[in-house]
């Protein structure tokens, strides 16, 4: 005969056996996945102001620019690497742009005037996704700009640390972008037949300053408004660092047309070597 006590120690391994698995399994479940290192959705360099409107869904903050650089036009720059989808709420968010970053992250950008991706395109930190604009239900050009997890609105964190908490209006709070900067960018040297004038980004009007005509660097280029007409054109805008600059503007970062490359031809954007400047 079996003694009771040898009999009942396999059941009473396997019950914690299954306990330790269920508390093995639970514990998985309620880690939440890290937040990326999320940067500033705005340009190397750039300062931009920021607010909360209490009636704004989840923990949005509102961004405009406090540099002297014009908001509409200024590109929307990646939090993060993602996957990019674009969409449209004319009676709301406009034009926006959604990433997914993994793991239950995800950031929002609204009231873009222009998508500068394509949906369901990969994207690195620091890629051009759109232009800040006005569109839906908008009084202003501005970047509408939220973090979320797993569907639900976070704190705002830029370079992990918490821009809460949040001001109620423009002005008070300030934040400049090192998104974009990567260290030492790559440089593409060009020749200008003329001398460019560098705007605040690829579909701006605001003009910050010159590039002067001759041997010059740039960092990348971004598709844009149109310059030139009939045969002689292009769309491609370079990134690069202005000669003069006009009092109160910021010459770091600015656009200037490809139309003034003194070479190639229409819509392209090589460097006096022929390679093509990458995309920003």
């Amino acid at each position: 005969m079996r003694h009771p006590r040898t009999a009942r120690i396999p059941a009473l391994g396997g019950l914690l056996a299954l306990l330790a698995g269920l508390l093995t399994v639970l514990g998985t479940a309620g880690t939440a996945h890290a937040a990326p290192l999320f940067k500033a959705p705005f340009p190397c360099g750039q300062k931009w102001t920021y607010s909360h409107h209490s009636a704004e869904v989840r923990q949005a903050l509102d961004f405009i620019r406090s540099d002297g650089g014009a908001t509409a036009g200024t590109p929307v720059l990646a939090s993060a690497s993602g996957t990019a989808y674009r969409y449209s709420q004319p009676s709301g968010a406009g034009n926006y742009v959604v990433i997914d970053h993994g793991g239950g992250w995800q950031t929002y950008y609204f009231h873009l005037s222009a998508y500068s991706v394509a949906h369901g395109e990969a994207v690195s930190q620091g890629r051009q996704i759109g232009t800040t604009g006005s569109t839906g239900n908008s009084s202003g050009a501005h970047i509408h700009y939220e973090q979320l997890y797993n569907g639900t609105g976070q704190s705002i964190v830029i370079n992990g640390a918490s821009l809460a908490p949040y001001p109620g209006s423009y002005g008070s709070k300030s934040l400049t972008s090192d998104n974009g900067c990567g260290g030492t960018p790559t440089k593409y040297w060009v020749d200008t037949f003329a001398a460019a004038t560098g705007y605040a980004g690829p579909n701006s009007t605001d003009a910050q300053g010159v590039l002067n005509a001759g041997t010059n660097y740039v960092y990348c280029k971004v598709w844009g408004r149109q310059i030139g007409s009939g045969t002689s054109y292009n769309h491609w805008w370079l990134r690069t660092d202005l000669d003069t600059v006009y009092a109160g503007k910021n010459g770091r970062n600015a656009y200037v047309s490809a139309y003034y490359l003194s070479r190639w031809g229409n819509d392209e954007a090589r460097d006096n070597n022929g390679t093509v400047i990458r995309d920003c």
